[in-house]
């Protein structure tokens, strides 16, 4: 057997971690601070100290490596370094085990190195606050380390073994891998092609293919096929939205059906509220029974999810019951022992993202695919802007701890001069505050220490209050041309305490994340960002950060103009001013197109408001049709009754928002969904915020109008629009209804295949 290399960390977590699962709030360095810290440590050691120390040993079939943070050889003193915050000795028992597990295993492969009978162990806590040493000693053996070394190793030899296997069969299998549906369609093979290519070449690719051609089976599929060669640890499939989710643990169950032998370990994360069983109790073992003793039920749970059929959210939440273990914590632990993952772009993209934490950590070669990649730029947006409100603050001063008064004081005080100053409802700063930026650090800083002091306090607008503020305070480190501050004056809600009753709320909004998301695409070995709508390049390019070798292609429809019916109706403007008079003329649209061939219509509207006059004047005029509508904060549920209403055998208009639940990822082929009504251009909404947007893009990239409006707008047309023609025999119609139709330069960014050039 060809040997399992891990390293010494990922061998004493999975060996050494016992007792509770404990998320009760600890103050933690930052990544940053964690550095400074080790290199301080390391600064106040004599010249002849030794950092950073590659060690290696073998045993049986494992290959264990690390390297330990310090040796003295003069005292013979190893020293495993870690920085905190707050009180020592409110640290948990089992973090402090697993840090002696890892430093003897050190100490174990320090002995055989230098062929040394003893050693001497140092524990070295760092506090990165006070900068002082707490270090915890301890004389060796090196025939007791090399027991305990051993013992470790036993514990996970078994699982190594049970790792190399499944490799092996899943590499041998992957590679005789073939495609589930016989022929390619028009363009997938193009599609699948590019993407395997990019994984051999180690590049990012961005790739605009069709809506219906079947793109998530021509991504996963090449990737799968190319991992054994590649040497892909996990692929990762991103999604913006469920279901997209839902899509992609469909494709993969086809393609494990197809090569059952590959036995793929196939693991869906979901968000901590979706997959929490006790949602009123606190992550620790003292409020939750399922936190207590989970990592002493782990190893059994974890060696039965790895051999279900699918690690999907329902699956793991049966095997979590039997276990009782967390189900969400599970679900991330399983994430180290998953060949692909499907969840949300943030597990990846966000500033805290678990799985490019774990890529870094334990040196994953990824291959990342980026679904409905169009939606990338404005979701990373909101992962790194930040908000506070004044109300909120108003609110916590009334019920917080004594100890904190002084500080949230200083706070509130910053914050009404803030408000004082303002005369305008919006307001735009150049720079973040100064005053109220150091009365929030320091309120932080308050509150850490008030929770190392008391744990158990959980008080829920606290909390709120300060992860709000932290993100706002780590945000506002990162500020730049790329981020806007402003602050929005507004009254405030009945009640709330406030002398003036307005309620400022104070914005650090990211205009352009491409300084954010470039990390996250140079640690993967490859990515695929692919959707209908990535036009124009430069636009992602620009604002994403993607790599400069990355690749293009656009891949040719397989439809056929023939089968789409194009119909611009020129004489009505959705325009705001214009929206009243329009009613009228668009229903008119709607009932002729009904009449002429009845079925399943989609119309979309650029807003709840303009929907409902619409879908009123519709039913006033026309009470015989059928309708049905989109309403605000739909439930997942009723989601999907809307969509349930898509038959082969019903007839009706479902009216719809541009840009909503029902925009994209929803598949309705043949007779389900013959045709679409868009009665807006999706341009954004003209406002204050948006202009400065439009200035400051105008100013980073020279293209502020396009950036802010155009672009985003047609994309979500376009999208909208893919919803009707679905497979090469679907045939359906789609009208556009604005007078900007007709603009060339609008035209220009709607599909070629549509054929608006030859009309």
């Amino acid at each position: 057997m060809k040997p399992y290399t891990v390293a010494v960390r990922s061998l004493c977590e999975f060996s050494a971690k016992r007792g509770d699962l404990d998320l009760r709030f600890t103050p933690a360095p930052s990544a940053l601070e964690g550095i400074e810290g080790h290199a301080l440590v390391v600064g106040r050691r004599p010249a002849s100290y030794q950092s950073e120390v590659s060690l290696s040993g073998e045993f049986e079939d494992l290959q264990v490596r690390g390297r330990a943070d310090g040796f003295d050889p003069d005292r013979q003193r190893l020293e495993e370094i870690k920085t905190f915050k707050g009180r020592l000795e409110s640290m948990p028992a089992n973090h402090r085990a697993l840090h002696w597990a890892q430093l003897k295993v050190y100490g174990a492969l320090q002995c055989q190195a230098l062929e040394l009978e003893s050693i001497e162990l140092a524990l070295v806590y760092f506090d990165v606050n006070r900068q002082t040493e707490t270090v915890f000693t301890e004389r060796a053996t090196a025939l007791d380390l090399q027991a305990f070394f051993k013992q470790q190793c036993e514990f996970f030899l078994g699982w190594a073994r049970l790792e190399t296997a499944h490799r092996a069969t899943r590499d041998e299998a992957l590679t005789r891998l073939s495609f589930p549906h016989g022929e390619f369609r028009a363009g997938q093979r193009s599609l699948a092609e590019a993407v395997y290519k990019g994984a051999v070449a180690r590049r990012c690719l961005l790739a605009q293919a069709p809506t219906g051609i079947g793109k998530t089976i021509a991504t996963l599929f090449p990737l799968l096929k190319a991992a054994p060669a590649q040497g892909l640890d996990k692929i990762v499939f991103l999604t913006a939205k469920t279901s997209g989710r839902g899509l992609a643990l469909d494709t993969l169950e086809t393609l494990q059906a197809h090569q059952p032998e590959a036995r793929l370990r196939v693991l869906e994360l979901v968000a901590k509220d979706k997959a929490c069983e006790h949602p009123d109790k606190a992550c620790h073992g003292e409020s939750c029974p399922l936190a207590q003793g989970f990592y002493d039920r782990l190893p059994a749970a974890r060696v039965a999810a790895i051999q279900l059929p699918s690690m999907d959210r329902q699956a793991l939440q049966d095997c979590a019951r039997e276990h009782q273990v967390c189900p969400y914590y599970l679900s991330q632990e399983l994430a180290r022992w998953a060949d692909v993952i499907v969840g949300d772009y943030n597990y990846y993209f966000d500033q805290t993202a678990l799985l490019h934490g774990m890529a870094q950590a334990y040196g994953w070669k990824l291959a990342v695919l980026v679904d409905e990649a169009h939606n990338l730029v404005e979701r990373a947006r909101k992962m790194y802007s930040a908000e506070l409100d004044q109300q909120a603050l108003n609110w916590l001063s009334k019920t917080a701890p004594a100890a904190l008064k002084k500080p949230l004081d200083r706070v509130k005080k910053a914050w009404a001069q803030l408000a004082k100053a303002q005369t305008e409802p919006y307001q735009v700063h150049a720079e973040i505050p100064a005053p109220l930026l150091t009365a929030l650090q320091q309120a932080v800083s308050s509150i850490t220490e008030y929770w190392v002091e008391h744990p158990a306090d959980n008080d829920e607008a606290l909390q709120s209050f300060y992860f709000e503020a932290l993100h706002f305070t780590r945000m506002a480190e990162t500020f730049g041309p790329h981020a806007l501050c402003d602050a929005t004056l507004e009254t405030a809600e009945p009640g709330a305490f406030s002398r003036n009753k307005k309620n400022l709320r104070l914005h650090l909004r990211n205009v352009v994340p491409a300084s954010f998301l470039k990390e996250r695409f140079e640690t993967a070995q490859a990515i695929t960002l692919f959707s209908a709508t990535l036009q124009p390049t430069q636009f992602y390019l620009d604002l994403l950060g993607l790599p400069e070798n990355t690749a293009w292609m656009d891949v040719a429809s397989p439809f056929r103009a023939e089968q789409l019916q194009l119909r611009i109706a020129g004489h009505i403007s959705t325009r705001y001013r214009d929206r009243e008079a329009s009613l009228q003329a668009l229903v008119q649209v709607m009932a002729a197109q009904y009449r002429a061939r009845p079925g399943n219509y989609l119309a979309f509207f650029s807003s709840y408001s303009y929907l409902e006059q619409a879908l009123q004047a519709l039913q006033r005029q026309h009470p015989e049709l059928p309708t049905w509508a989109q309403s605000r904060r739909m439930s997942e549920g009723a989601q999907q009754a809307f969509l349930d209403r898509f038959s082969a055998e019903s007839q009706g208009i479902a009216f719809a928002v541009l840009g909503g639940s029902f925009s994209e990822g929803v598949d309705l082929p043949g007779a389900r969904l013959i045709g679409a009504f868009i009665a807006t251009l999706g341009l954004p909404q003209v406002n204050e915020v948006n202009e400065q947007f439009r200035q400051r893009l105008d100013d980073l990239l020279g293209q502020g109008y396009d950036y802010t409006y155009v672009f985003p707008g047609l994309q979500k047309v376009v999208q909208a629009a893919g919803r009707v023609i679905r497979t090469v025999d679907d045939e359906g119609v789609i009208h556009l209804m604005d007078d900007r139709y007709l603009s060339p330069q609008v035209q220009q960014l709607l599909p070629n295949w549509w054929g608006l050039q030859n009309q």
